[in-house]
């Protein structure tokens, strides 16, 4: 090779090189995170009590409206059945025949997901926007909380209601909202808290903080606990409110193949929990390289998304074992955000369908 074309290749290399150089540092520059590393648990898969089924795919969809994101399901005492959706509406509708009697509730500009209704009468929403809102029956609405100590909530997430009024919710993340949710994921920020709010005397108290995305909230048998589900880490915390261990705190459940969202207690025996996803394989694999997370959350919000459809709720007893084992692997019901049991029936909320789902508990 002359001195003239090795030169040359030389240059060409450089000149790659920089750019690349170049890419990178603007890679830097413009990712939004911060990342640390972690150690996720041991992901079980599906196997054991999660071996698959399509359990599932006997499900009814049912869609009240036109409209995405039916995050969480509510069936009411009034005999309504009450959702929120991503554009803000909370709807309500009777019965099987839901697009017939559906009518918008209220509309909370913001994002709805968990739902509860008070003593009173109000529905309490947890949205991602707004903060922890009361709406009452005859629409109007008002805040409750939506910061602590002068900051701004970022991500209100779920609630639960106890017999004296306190109501229980999740703070997702104090690093971002729900719009760049998917940043939590490749940073994470361990920023989630789980707060306590006295309607009487309009305190708020925090309970848990550093939770790798604090989500759903439920109140164990005679209150004597309450859960609340770390999405990023596939566990559930149990604080214990009553007894011996009171203020004590210790994991109820852990090592889950997928990604928890909402949970509820169906006033008995069981927790239903929906899991929104599978365990990401890329978020556990690139736990301990958190710089190559912080060049990969450069791209798009959207090129990051896990591709799902996959759908999985399970039951667990109150010593969290493994009980119902509900699966859609074709893509029927997905995305599960919710289960609520009422009267011999499941309804399942979702974060990205554009409908909910029904059916009746498996034998």
């Amino acid at each position: 090779m002359s001195a003239a074309k090795r030169s040359r290749l030389l240059q060409l290399a450089a000149l790659f090189l920089g750019l690349l150089l170049v890419c990178l540092l603007f890679a830097w520059w413009r990712s939004p995170i911060d990342p640390v590393a972690w150690q996720p648990d041991p992901n079980p898969g599906l196997s054991g009590p999660f071996t698959a089924n399509a359990l599932l795919d006997d499900a009814s969809l049912l869609r009240p409206h036109k409209g995405i994101g039916p995050e969480d399901v509510l069936p009411a005492n009034d005999g309504w059945v009450y959702t929120g959706y991503a554009d803000g509406r909370i709807v309500r509708f009777r019965g099987p025949g839901a697009a017939a009697s559906a009518e918008i509730f209220a509309n909370t500009g913001g994002r709805p997901l968990g739902l509860a209704h008070d003593a009173g009468g109000n529905l309490i929403v947890a949205d991602a926007a707004k903060g922890l809102l009361s709406i009452s029956p005859d629409g109007r609405m008002r805040v409750l909380v939506d910061s602590y100590q002068g900051v701004k909530m970022r991500f209100v997430d779920d609630l639960d209601i106890a017999s004296d009024g306190t109501i229980w919710f999740s703070d997702a993340s104090q690093k971002f909202g729900i719009h760049e949710n998917i940043y939590n994921f490749f940073e994470p920020s361990f920023t989630g808290r789980l707060f306590s709010y006295d309607p009487v005397s309009d305190e708020t108290r925090l309970h848990i903080d550093g939770l790798f995305f604090a989500n759903g909230v439920a109140l164990g048998p005679d209150e004597a606990y309450v859960l609340v589900n770390e999405t990023g880490m596939s566990r559930i915390h149990r604080l214990w409110l009553k007894g011996e261990k009171r203020g004590e705190r210790d994991i109820f459940v852990d090592q889950l193949p997928g990604l928890p969202d909402n949970i509820s207690f169906n006033g008995g025996d069981k927790f239903w929990l929906a899991l929104v996803n599978l365990r990401p394989e890329i978020l556990d694999k690139l736990a301990d390289k958190p710089l190559l997370r912080k060049l990969l959350a450069a791209l798009p919000a959207s090129a990051l998304m896990p591709d799902g459809h996959y759908g999985m709720a399970i039951a667990l007893d109150t010593d969290g074992n493994v009980v119902r084992n509900l699966q859609s692997a074709d893509g029927r019901v997905y995305a599960i955000t919710s289960v609520n049991e009422y009267n011999g029936s499941l309804y399942f909320g979702s974060l990205v369908m554009d409908a909910l789902a029904r059916m009746e508990i498996p034998e």
